[in-house]
C-alpha cells in the first residue's frame, strides 16, 4: 500500500479539512503530490458543513516548491496542468482557506500558501518565489499576487526571486499573521471568526468576495501557462537554468 502524500483530517464536526502535506523534509509539490490533493478535494470537500480548508507541511517546512525535475521540457506541460488544476478546483470550492507556514516556502508552495485568504507564518518561516534565478517564472504568482499584495510588490516577488523573511512578508501582504505558533494561531482565528457563520452563507460570501479575484484567474492563468509552456521553454536560458540547479551549478545565459 503506497504511503499518503496528503493526510486530511477532518476537525469540528467536519466544519474544517487539514490537509498536511506530508512528504518531508521538502514536501515537495510534484505531479504526484498535486493529485493526491486534487483527490482529498474532490472526495471530502464537497460536504454542505465544511466552512475552511486549513493548508499546511510536515515536518520543519511548508514546502520547497513543485518538483525541479518536472520543469524539464519534456514533463512541464503536465506538470503545470495538474499544478492549475489544483489551483482552480480550490477555486471553485468558495470555502474559506487558510495557510499554516512554517520554515520554507517557496516557488509552488508560496503561489498554494498565498492563494488562500489567510496566511499563517512563523516568525522564522522564509518565503520566495525563486523561479526567475532557474531561468523560469511562477504562473500562479503572476496573476494572484498583484491582486493579494499590489503590483509593486508582486513585481519585486516575480522578478527579483529574492527570499522574504516573515516580518518583511508581513509588511507585504504576502501573510496575514506571524505567529510563534501558527497552527494554533489558525485554529484561533477559525474558531472565533469562521465557524460561527453559517456554512451556506460562507460559501455565497467567497464566492462574492473572490469574484474579480476568480475572474482575473480564469482570464490569466490559461495565458501565462502559455507564455511559459510555449514561448518560454523554447528558450536556450530556461533549459539552462533548470539543468544547472539540478547539477548544481552556476547557470551560464545566453539570453535567448
Amino acid at each position: 500500500m503506497s504511503r499518503l502524500l496528503v493526510v486530511p483530517e477532518r476537525l469540528h464536526g467536519g466544519a474544517v479539512l487539514r490537509l498536511t502535506l506530508d512528504a518531508p523534509p521538502g514536501n515537495i509539490l510534484d505531479i504526484a503530490m498535486m493529485r493526491a490533493l486534487g483527490r482529498v478535494l474532490a472526495a471530502d470537500s464537497g460536504a454542505s458543513p465544511l466552512k475552511a480548508i486549513v493548508l499546511e507541511g510536515a515536518g520543519a517546512h511548508f514546502s520547497f516548491g513543485a518538483s525541479i525535475e518536472e520543469h524539464r521540457p519534456e514533463t512541464v506541460r503536465d506538470m503545470l496542468s495538474a499544478f492549475h488544476d489544483l489551483i482552480r478546483a480550490l477555486a471553485r470550492l468558495d470555502r474559506v482557506l487558510v495557510a499554516v507556514v512554517r520554515g520554507q516556502c517557496l516557488g509552488g508552495g508560496m503561489e498554494l500558501a498565498c492563494f488562500c485568504q489567510r496566511v499563517f507564518a512563523h516568525p522564522k518561516a522564509r518565503l520566495g518565489q525563486p523561479e526567475i534565478r532557474l531561468g523560469v517564472f511562477p504562473p500562479v504568482a503572476s496573476v494572484i499576487l498583484p491582486l493579494r499584495c499590489g503590483q509593486a510588490v508582486a513585481d519585486e516577488v516575480c522578478l527579483t526571486g529574492r527570499t522574504f523573511t516573515a516580518k518583511e512578508a508581513l509588511a507585504a501582504r504576502l501573510v496575514d499573521e506571524v505567529a510563534a505558533d501558527p497552527r494554533r494561531a489558525a485554529d484561533k482565528w477559525i474558531r472565533t471568526r469562521i465557524l460561527p457563520n453559517s456554512a451556506a452563507s460562507l460559501a455565497r460570501a467567497v464566492r462574492a468576495a473572490r469574484l474579480r479575484f476568480n475572474q482575473a484567474l480564469a482570464a490569466d492563468l490559461a495565458e501565462t501557462e502559455r507564455i511559459y509552456v510555449d514561448d518560454l521553454m523554447r528558450t536556450h536560458d530556461a533549459k539552462e537554468g533548470i539543468e544547472a540547479f539540478l547539477e548544481k551549478r552556476r547557470p551560464v545565459w545566453m539570453d535567448r
